[in-house]
């Protein structure tokens, strides 16, 4: 495929191979999934999934890529997927204009996925994919916030509990770890202190309540931040921030066993009166 060679030229055909053989889950077509899933699509990922039941408003025009004066109203799914055929006709494309019920989602991950891109910005919807995703075993990266915030430097790639300055990460970490869900999902995420004044209420639709205030490329770099990382991992590559991150949480812990051997040490030398 010559659309491909630039990508070739750094990869290599066995990467090219690799990537073509993949079957791709990004779930969330807004301003995080609508970029990421493009950059999926234009590396050469052979089959794709893509998922979202909702319909462009006239406010995700500033940042979400089916979203302009001429779309209002419609599917941002098949919008998307018109595009995504657009860029690579040979791509096995699978369209679900689903909102993410516990049982469509289910429903979805019954198929053998290679990678889960998480790209929700509702709590309840996210929760149920990440753990239904997570106790399957799949491979996931799952992108927070991006709302509220202006720098793009200070987007990270770490282990999900490991995440930090981030209201829905804080959520989503607490919530996971009631449903008994472990380490080892890849989140994208920022470090730049959320814009509080940006906050506003909603109807409660589409199980949000709050939304914060956007950039045009903030959304959008995160969705190629997630892009990188799901096709890095394919490609057997490192991505050092989450191996970083797990390296730091490995430092935490066995400081914090220390910690706790030291105070039974202490205690015991009490009690026998040393």
């Amino acid at each position: 495929m010559s659309w491909l060679s630039r990508t070739e030229l750094l990869i290599g055909p066995e990467g090219l191979d690799t990537l073509h053989r993949a079957h791709v889950l990004v779930v969330g077509l807004g301003g995080v999934g609508s970029f990421a899933a493009e950059f999926i699509a234009r590396s050469g990922v052979g089959e794709m999934t893509i998922v979202d039941g909702d319909v462009v408003d006239p406010s995700n025009r500033n940042r979400q890529l089916p979203a302009l004066s001429s779309t209002h109203g419609q599917s941002k799914a098949e919008l998307m997927a018109a595009r995504l055929l657009d860029i690579n006709p040979e791509l096995k494309l699978h369209v679900r204009q689903d909102f993410l019920t516990p049982e469509a989602a289910r429903a979805i991950l019954d198929e053998p996925f290679d990678y889960v891109m998480d790209c929700i910005d509702s709590v309840t919807p996210k929760l149920t994919l990440l753990e239904t995703a997570f106790k399957r075993g799949f491979r996931i990266v799952s992108s927070m916030g991006a709302g509220g915030k202006l720098d793009p430097t200070k987007i990270e790639v770490s282990e999900l509990f490991e995440t930090r300055e981030c209201f829905l990460a804080y959520y989503v970490r607490k919530r996971l770890r009631r449903l008994d869900v472990g380490r080892g999902i890849k989140a994208v995420f920022s470090t730049e202190t959320v814009r509080a004044e940006s906050l506003m209420h909603t109807d409660g639709s589409n199980f949000k309540r709050s939304a914060y205030g956007t950039m045009s490329y903030l959304p959008a770099t995160f969705g190629a931040t997630c892009a990188s990382v799901v096709i890095r991992d394919l490609l057997g590559e490192p991505i050092p921030d989450f191996e970083a991150s797990e390296a730091r949480a490995r430092r935490k812990k066995q400081l914090e066993r220390k910690k706790v051997m030291r105070a039974i040490d202490i205690k015991r030398r009490k009690q026998a009166g040393e």
